[in-house]
Formats: C-alpha cells, sequence, structure tokens
C-alpha cells in the first residue's frame, strides 16, 4: 500500500473543509469551551473475538453544535478467536468544524506503527453530499500480528424524492495491506411512514466485491451482497434523542446459499445543553465484517458509551 497517498488524502479532505472552519457561528461560539470526556467502546462475535476500547478525550474547544479541538488517549485490548489479549495504545487529534453549508470532522492518529483514523466532509443541501476516509487495523490474529491495515475512502449522495422518501447512494474502495482492493456499494431507500410518530420504513442493500479474495485471516469472499428490510422509529422526548431499529433480511457469500440477516439497534443522546452530555448504542447484528474469519452462522454485537463534561 502507498501510505504517503493515504496521508495526502487526509489532509486533502481537511483543506477542502478550510472554508467551513473560517465561518462565524454565533450560537455555537457563545457556548464553546473546554471539555473532557471518556468513551468506552466493547464488542463480542460468535468467532470468540472480543475487543475492548477505553478513551479519554480533552477538547479545548467543544462547542454544543459539534465544534471540537483536542486529543484522544485511548488504550485498545483485542483478543481474537479468544487465543489472548494484545494490547495497544492510540492517540488522537481530534477537530471538527460547521459553516452555513459545511460540516468536516477528523480524528487523526497513530497506534505506534502507522496513521490511523477518520475524516469525513459534507454538505446541507437538499442533495446532501459527504466524503470519508477511514483507516485501522484488522482485528485477526494475522491483522494484529502482522499489522495488517484496511483503508476504506468512499463519497454517499442523499437523492430525495419528496419529504417522505428519499434513497441514498454510497461507493466506496477499500485497500488492505497485501494486494485486496475491495469495492463497496450500498444503496437505501426510506420512506417516513409517521414524520410525527418518528416511524420510517426502509431498504437497506449491500455489495462489495474483492479482487484477492481470502488473502489473509480476514472473511473476504469474492462477492458479498445483502438485502435487509427495517423499521426504525426515532423520538425526542425533553430534548432526549431515542432510536430502535430493527430488520430481517438475507445475506450471501461467494460460495454460500442465502442465509437470514438479523439487524437489531438501540441508540440515545442527551440534550446538548448543559455540562454534562451522555450518549449510547447498542448494535447487533448478523453481518460478517472484517474481523469475521468465517461468514456461516456469524453474529456480532457492539456497544458504545461517550459522557462528557464541560469545564
Amino acid at each position: 500500500m502507498t501510505y504517503p497517498l493515504k496521508t495526502a488524502t487526509l489532509i486533502g479532505l481537511l483543506t477542502l473543509a478550510a472554508p467551513a472552519a473560517a465561518q462565524d457561528n454565533p450560537e455555537a461560539q457563545s457556548a464553546v469551551g473546554p471539555a473532557i470526556g471518556t468513551e468506552v467502546f466493547v464488542s463480542s462475535d460468535s468467532d470468540d473475538t472480543t475487543v475492548l476500547r477505553v478513551a479519554g478525550d480533552f477538547d479545548l474547544r467543544h462547542a454544543p453544535d459539534g465544534s471540537r479541538l483536542g486529543i484522544r488517549v485511548e488504550k485498545a485490548w483485542y483478543d481474537p478467536l479468544g487465543r489472548g489479549t494484545v494490547e495497544r495504545e492510540r492517540v488522537f487529534l481530534q477537530v471538527a468544524d460547521r459553516g452555513d453549508n459545511l460540516e468536516w470532522s477528523a480524528r487523526i492518529g497513530t497506534d505506534g506503527d502507522t496513521i490511523i483514523g477518520a475524516a469525513s466532509i459534507n454538505d446541507n443541501a437538499p442533495f446532501r453530499k459527504e466524503a470519508f476516509v477511514e483507516r485501522d487495523i484488522v482485528e485477526t490474529p494475522r491483522g494484529l500480528e502482522e499489522g495488517i491495515y484496511s483503508t476504506f475512502l468512499g463519497a454517499a449522495i442523499d437523492l430525495p424524492a419528496d419529504e417522505n422518501n428519499i434513497f441514498t447512494v454510497l461507493g466506496g474502495v477499500q485497500e488492505f495491506t497485501g494486494d485486496n482492493v475491495r469495492l463497496h456499494l450500498r444503496a437505501n431507500y426510506v420512506h417516513v411512514v409517521d414524520s410525527d410518530l418518528g416511524i420510517s420504513a426502509q431498504l437497506r442493500t449491500r455489495y462489495f466485491h474483492s479482487t484477492v479474495p481470502g488473502e489473509f485471516d480476514y472473511f473476504s469472499p469474492e462477492d458479498y451482497a445483502q438485502i435487509l428490510p427495517v423499521l426504525q422509529v426515532r423520538r425526542f422526548v425533553d430534548g432526549w434523542q431515542f432510536l430502535a431499529a430493527g430488520g430481517i433480511g438475507a445475506q450471501r457469500s461467494t460460495g454460500t446459499d442465502w442465509q437470514q440477516a438479523n439487524f437489531a439497534q438501540l441508540r440515545f443522546v442527551s440534550p446538548p445543553q448543559g455540562d454534562w452530555t451522555v450518549s449510547g448504542e447498542a448494535i447487533y447484528s448478523q453481518t460478517p465484517g472484517n474481523n469475521a474469519v468465517v461468514g456461516s452462522g456469524y453474529d456480532y454485537f457492539q456497544a458504545l458509551v461517550s459522557v462528557n463534561l464541560r469545564l
């Protein structure tokens, strides 16, 4: 892989976002202040792989509109396939800002071996457009031992048909250490059933193709496809946001028949006002990720809790 190219891509996203940072946002600036926080992430799957990450955030600019300027120090514990825990320390620079029509964020850092992190930029037009890049280690035994990383570069666009119907299309390229390059295509359709109750019906589809299937020990068939109908409810209560979603669909990878795919999600976000903010999310899925070794009968669970205190 050409890592300088990945670094240039990250810097390029931040450069494109510069006009947003230059915009004045009086409402956000009036609430800007330093903050500290923590985030705990845990995941487990049916391959007996568990991941625990605990992060400490230190923000100089923590605003309700999402503006950030600070650092994250993170400790990660990986136990791939139950073969023993591997520990990693990671540190990131975190920056985010927004203008009238543009938002951007970046978490760029290192695990001591190479650049990792994520960056994204999007506008707020009716046909919303977003570009993003993500880079991290593959959490399998060979990934952790040999330093196998993946870099995912993609873009998405919202295509609203009317106020109750919207289509989203995403395309991306994911490059792995070695020779494998994965091509991604995702398309979602959302129909608002009842805007007052926050109910929507969705159809989520995804497909990827690997140019070098089975190169290492991560889940990488030549082709993978999933069709997932989802029902979602999102409500606001006294400023709190609550979301629940669930769906049952089908998935297939090269060499297998169509199998059932289940999905469930719960999320809460506290109001942005006040010194304390808290959010959390739990997801259950049968979609094999990069860290899965096999795709048949696969189950994956992840949970995330974040707490921030404005100083």
